[in-house]
């Protein structure tokens, strides 16, 4: 959300599974993904390449730097602990709650978001904390989720920080950040019961986004638009429905939800294919900025401040390349990773504004810290010496703090997993 708010793949018998047992693994690649054999699996034109194929997760820090297992190990857990951990005034953005609850916050507005509730738990399943991932669940399934009304089977998009629904409508990255962190957790941890029945309740999801018009809500639509096969903006009848927004494509992830749903796997695989082309036409030939919001064809949508690169927009950087990293799914990736960043170098690396019109004007002096990562994850599908600065500037950059830790925060532990190596596909065996 904006700050204002093989045949089947080749199968390769896991090493080992507790690669986070010490919170970041070394450096040696990881072991490939294994199938399980109570997931969906459809025959699927194998990948050359790509870490779901080869298992091979790779470390920037390391290969470009030559940081130390070590000094990358000690990086991520300062993070971890700061903004988890931290001061409760000026550096933590996640807040146990109770004996057996916790949240995260956006600082700047107050609230508790879907969006950062599901980063919470990706980054706690990467980085294998039990603990936090079931509190942050169980905080979202008994305050954000719908259980019955217009819009049962979905989550508020925010809450105030005591549980108190603001708005009943969902935002459309939540659920799909959710269900693949419980899918992941699923894989790490296996089921438990009832809301901890990790593959179940990802499951629910799924089918909640594709089938939601089936139960005659007069107010909500599905998640994914069923003939341009994309997410939608928020699932509501009327205006909101009717375009997306970039950021929320997250082809990576439906590529093995495609392989691991219960139905619609064939959905799911047009859905990836169908993002892959969209990244083309969203974004700029030029600068490759794409826009916050967007038509099902593109174009950037309506007239206000959202048509241009904003906040949701930084994240269609790592959206392609992590793509890349687990797929390589397009050499367009490369290209447009490459003219991305050449764009930002251009405009100086350790100074580029965090908002831009899609021909590259800049719309503020202020330069982020959560682009910074998502810039740095770029360089995973860009080329070596486009890639390496931006690297070391994520490497040279201060945890954030203050009033906007939330977005950049969990931005800088994502991009920073990714860049590390630290953020990986989980398949149960």
């Amino acid at each position: 959300m904006r700050r204002n708010q093989l045949p089947y793949v080749l199968v390769i018998l896991a090493v080992a599974v507790n690669l986070f047992g010490s919170c970041v693994p070394s450096s040696t690649p990881a072991p490939a993904t294994t199938v399980p054999a109570t997931l969906t699996v459809m025959p699927v034109t194998p990948i050359s390449s790509g870490a779901y194929n080869t298992g091979v997760y790779r470390n920037l820090f390391n290969e470009y730097l030559g940081k130390t297992d070590a000094e990358i190990k000690s990086k991520l857990e300062t993070a971890w602990n700061q903004l988890f951990y931290g001061d409760d005034d000026n550096e933590r953005v996640y807040y146990p709650s109770g004996e057996d609850m916790g949240y995260m916050v956006d600082i700047g507005n107050g609230d508790v978001r879907s969006e950062g509730m599901s980063y919470g738990m990706m980054i706690a399943v990467q980085l294998d904390k039990h603990e936090e991932f079931d509190r942050l669940w169980k905080w979202t399934k008994t305050n954000m989720y719908q259980s019955d009304g217009a819009y049962q089977g979905y989550f508020a998009w925010h809450c105030t920080t005591d549980g108190k629904q603001l708005e009943a409508n969902p935002a459309s990255d939540g659920e799909e950040w959710f269900v693949m962190a419980l899918l992941f957790a699923s894989a790490r941890w296996g089921n438990g019961e009832g809301i901890f029945d990790y593959q179940a309740e990802a499951q629910e999801i799924l089918n909640t986004m594709l089938h939601k018009e089936e139960t005659k809500s007069d107010l909500a639509t599905n998640m994914f638009n069923w003939e341009h096969k994309q997410v939608v903006f928020v699932p509501a009848i009327g205006r909101v429905s009717s375009f997306t927004d970039p950021s929320y494509h997250l082809p990576a992830y439906y590529e093995l939800w495609a392989r691991w749903a219960e139905q619609d796997n064939d959905f799911w695989f047009e859905a990836a294919q169908t993002s892959r082309d969209y990244f083309k036409k969203a974004a700029h030939p030029v600068t490759g900025l794409m826009p916050d919001y967007a038509n099902f064809d593109g174009t950037p949508y309506g007239t206000d401040d959202h048509k241009d690169f904003r906040f949701d927009a930084w994240r269609t950087l790592s959206n392609v390349a992590l793509d890349h990293a687990w797929f390589a799914a397009d050499p367009w990736q490369v290209e447009q990773s490459n003219r991305v960043l050449d764009f930002l170098a251009s405009e100086g690396i350790s100074s580029y504004a965090n908002q831009y019109t899609l021909d590259g004007t800049a719309l503020s002096s202020e330069h982020s810290t959560g682009l910074v990562a998502m810039a740095a994850a770029a360089a995973l599908a860009a080329d070596p010496e486009k890639g390496k600065p931006f690297v070391q500037e994520l490497w040279d950059t201060q945890i954030p703090s203050g009033k906007w830790r939330y977005y950049d925060g969990l931005l800088y532990m994502l991009g920073f997993m990714q860049v590390s190596g630290n953020f990986r596909i989980y398949i149960n065996e």
